[in-house]
């Protein structure tokens, strides 16, 4: 009698076994399959493209009014280098066409004559993508960048790499403006005030004469660092046009660096 329900005990006990063995197999196809990485290039591409839903805009740049948001070199490789991983990608640099323009002259200042110089690289660049499989494609990147000393090439192939990136995989940046999801019908108008009755004008003081207040002016090294500074945030070109005498040639060069880091 105990050897009956024994055998029955472990036939059930058995039969558990097997119907658990069959739900964990289930499971690995299951999970095999989320991992299995794209057969081909195309289908790499559109596996990235639904693994990346966006690169936020984590970088100040400036301060103040003239502060802006912008998507950092960090970032983008990032999260692209792990999703390209994944699909089994990769992009390799095949050439880089640059053009160089340098500017020289020579500013007089308090300090003296001194030769300055303002470096802007152009680069048309090419790269392959290129899958495990074997299958690869060409894509043409374009960038630029300025800077007073040797800067300005590493500058254009970041910024280069960087929209090849981006827009080969349709990648998103930031988050959508308020504009876009409001409707102007649904934004309340502020109720008409009515009108004041209008005071008599007074006569007016004459105004003295405001003496001009000479600002200081900065060298090529006190230039080069304060354009560092902004590029590290503590900084604004607003208060630097405001509390220093810059050169037309130093204006320019500001007005060309700040398209870089847009």
């Amino acid at each position: 009698m105990n050897t009956k329900a024994e055998n029955s005990k472990i036939k059930k006990m058995t039969e558990e076994v097997k119907e658990s063995n069959k739900v964990i197999k289930t499971k690995i196809e299951v999970i095999k399959t989320k991992i299995e990485k794209p057969k081909n290039l195309v289908s790499a591409v559109i596996h990235v493209m639904n693994s990346v839903k966006g690169v936020e805009k984590s970088m100040t740049v400036g301060m103040g009014k003239n502060s802006y948001k912008g998507v950092s070199d960090y970032d983008v490789k990032k999260v692209m280098s792990k999703a390209m991983a994944e699909a089994g990608l990769i992009i390799l640099p095949v050439s880089v066409d640059p053009t160089i323009n340098i500017e020289r002259w020579i500013e007089n200042s308090q300090y003296g004559d001194k030769q300055k110089q303002s470096v802007f690289t152009e680069v048309k660049t090419k790269y392959k993508l290129m899958h495990e499989s074997g299958e690869s494609e060409i894509i043409e990147g374009y960038g630029h960048g300025i800077d007073s000393m040797d800067k300005s090439a590493g500058k254009a192939l970041t910024y280069s790499l960087k929209m090849v990136l981006l827009y080969t995989f349709l990648i998103p940046t930031g988050a959508i403006d308020d504009t876009d999801t409001d409707h102007s019908d649904d934004t309340p108008v502020k109720p008409v005030q009515p009108v004041q009755p209008v005071q008599p004008v007074q006569p007016v003081k004459p105004v003295q004469p405001v003496q001009p207040v000479k600002l200081p002016i900065l060298n090529d090294d006190r230039f080069t660092k304060a354009c560092n500074t902004i590029d590290e945030g503590k900084y604004s070109i607003e208060r630097l046009k405001k509390e220093y005498d810059l050169t037309e040639k130093q204006l320019n060069e500001l007005d060309e660096w700040q398209k870089t880091k847009i």
